[in-house]
């Protein structure tokens, strides 16, 4: 197993030891198919820290580790410190969205610490802008676009019925062949299909699959500051080996790793979004 693995299991481990309620690993039992983590290539791990951490993330030392986490109430953020080839725009994974009771005052906390808001340049040209802020009328919400260390894009959608002050809304990918990708995630994860306002769409516990047409060349999230996303999954080797049998080729096999009661595989979605399984975090004690 090579060092990296180490790394994110040792990772994994250490903040399943600090999670409370709220984590996103006490919702695996709301389906075999979870949404877990965002894995991130960083040039800076504290200046990521201090950028998530405005967004209402809590860091998790990790003990001697270079490679730290922030926690959100339905995901984990895990932080690489490794130089990216380049930001999340041009890859399949557009950006990454949060909801928040009031997307204006988490637009004025992110502005106040210094970081860009990009609302005008990011948001459909179909949608009402009104200062920092879009108007979805076919969504009924509010909508805005900061742009993190790395040129990490993250969107903040506002839900003014949510309890908690944060928590992860969707993932957004960008595709020339938006229902070939939304009908293999349908199929690969289990997801249900339909829409989000406007956008073809797939849910799963803790995430919504947002896909988007677009006519640029798009590239793989490996790499990119956005290297990998997680799905938490009962039953992992059965899955590994379905996935195999439909003609699915891991990039890492499945893998057990008996020190921390975890099983682990990777691999590439046909668009190029790179994706990592785990099974067996919520058990860690």
């Amino acid at each position: 197993m090579n060092a990296v693995v180490i790394v994110v299991c040792a990772v994994l481990s250490v903040a399943l030891g600090h999670a409370t309620a709220e984590a996103q690993l006490t919702t695996a039992a709301s389906g075999p198919i979870v949404y877990g983590h965002h894995h991130l290539n960083v040039t800076d791990v504290d200046a990521q820290k201090r950028f998530w951490t405005t967004l209402g993330g809590t860091p998790i030392k990790v003990g001697t580790s270079p490679a730290e986490i922030v926690k959100f109430a339905n995901v984990f953020v895990f932080l690489t410190k490794r130089d990216p080839t380049g930001g999340t725009k041009g890859t399949t994974v557009n950006h990454l969205g949060f909801q928040v009771p009031d997307v204006q005052k988490a637009m004025d906390a992110a502005r106040a610490a210094g970081y860009a808001i990009v609302t005008r340049a990011e948001a459909p040209p179909t949608i009402e802008v009104k200062g920092d802020l879009a108007i979805v009328a076919d969504q009924h919400t509010r909508i805005g676009y900061v742009m993190g260390p790395d040129e990490i894009k993250v969107e903040l959608f506002e839900n003014t019925a949510m309890t908690g002050p944060v928590a992860l809304h969707h993932v957004h990918f960008a595709s020339s062949s938006v229902g070939e990708m939304q009908a293999w995630y349908v199929k690969t994860f289990g997801a249900k299909a339909g829409k989000r306002g406007s956008f073809d769409a797939a849910d799963l516990p803790g995430v919504n699959l947002t896909f988007s047409p677009t006519t640029d060349t798009v590239v793989g999230t490996k790499g990119r500051a956005l290297d990998h996303i997680g799905f938490e999954v009962r039953g992992l080797e059965a899955f590994c080996k379905q996935l195999e049998a439909n003609g699915v080729t891991l990039d890492r096999p499945y893998t057990k790793v008996p020190a921390l009661g975890v099983s682990i595989a990777f691999f590439t979605d046909p668009w190029g979004t790179y994706i990592e399984l785990t099974e067996g975090l919520a058990a860690i004690p």
